[in-house]
């Protein structure tokens, strides 16, 4: 969890302060503070707008810069609410980096309010990811190791494990390895690059009544493999809903595509563990709400490891990958 927090203090004040400075014309809507992000902290700007600015990781800076660029355009073609971009704000004397306006999103974190409805879910998510899956074109911007080969990850899926099966956080490591390596034997992409979302957490999706909203933090926005996204099913939706999703979402992903999907389902369930953890530990960057959703969704991966006979490899079944 590498982060590098922005040495100002970032304040209501602050933010009006680079409003008058840069749009004034927005500078006299009540502020509040929204949220702290991973990346970025947001503030409220009246109902319908929100400012978001970079205060933990230096990454930030290009991702809002690359959010302010790309998404307007996709926006329109999505069926849940993303919070479009509206302004740039430039670095100056006052904060020495970009920031951005938004639209506001309303609704609930997932991690804080999961789905509930679980065929409205599934459909609600297969509808955005159809949607958004589409030919991304040239110069689309990579992804920072999302969407490319699941074997350029080996490493950290090995020391994600290992960490947390020494914490007593994994009942069943091997599955969760046996799982891991039919994702990596998976034969790769070869279709064109597709627009993904590229960090389909539980923090980064919306609900409401039970389902789900908006999406959020497009900072991953790029082009590639449909398979990082669709790990999406085992990480956010209720259990026994993946297979709805997979009925509902076009085109039909194809077997190959599902095993990689499992296993960028896999880390990122490793990941959501140890902020999880980090967060009952009151360690920075912690996030206590991150660790149930995770820990569900490798339960669910790794139960349909072991077929009756005893054959270690994934089986088919509720939320597992069905032939194409």
């Amino acid at each position: 969890m590498n982060r590098t927090r922005t040495e100002i203090e970032i304040t209501a004040e602050l933010v009006r302060d680079l409003l008058r400075e840069q749009h004034p014309d927005l500078a006299d809507r009540p502020v509040r503070l929204g949220a702290r992000g991973w990346d970025n902290q947001l503030w409220r700007l009246g109902d319908d707008l929100a400012v978001r600015l970079p205060w933990a990781t230096e990454s930030a800076d290009a991702l809002l810069r690359k959010e302010h660029a790309w998404l307007p355009a996709l926006a329109p073609r999505l069926p849940l609410q993303v919070p479009v971009p509206q302004r740039l704000g430039e670095p100056s004397e006052r904060f020495p980096r970009p920031w951005i306006v938004t639209t506001w999103v309303p609704g609930e974190p997932a991690d804080r309010a999961p789905a509930t409805r679980a065929e409205d879910a599934a459909n609600s998510l297969a509808d955005f990811l159809t949607a958004l899956h589409r030919p991304a074109p040239d110069g689309a911007p990579a992804g920072r190791g999302r969407g490319g080969p699941l074997a350029d990850h080996a490493e950290g899926f090995a020391e994600g494990l290992a960490s947390a099966t020494e914490l007593g956080l994994i009942p069943d490591p091997e599955a969760v390895r046996t799982v891991w390596e039919d994702a990596v034997a998976a034969p790769r992409w070869t279709g064109p690059a597709l627009w993904l979302h590229g960090d389909l957490h539980p923090a980064n999706i919306l609900t409401s009544d039970g389902t789900f909203c908006g999406v959020i933090d497009f900072g991953d926005l790029c082009a590639g493999d449909p398979a990082c996204d669709l790990a999406a099913p085992w990480i956010l939706l209720p259990a026994g809903a993946a297979d709805r999703f997979h009925e509902a979402y076009r085109p039909t992903a194809d077997t190959a595509t599902l095993r990689r999907a499992r296993g960028w389902a896999v880390l990122r369930a490793l990941g959501g563990i140890h902020i999880g953890e980090a967060g009952l530990r009151g360690r920075p960057g912690g996030k206590a709400t991150w660790g149930p959703p995770a820990h569900a969704a490798l339960r669910r991966l790794v139960a349909t490891v072991r077929r009756p006979g005893g054959h270690d490899r994934p089986a088919g079944g509720a939320d597992a990958p069905r032939p194409a």
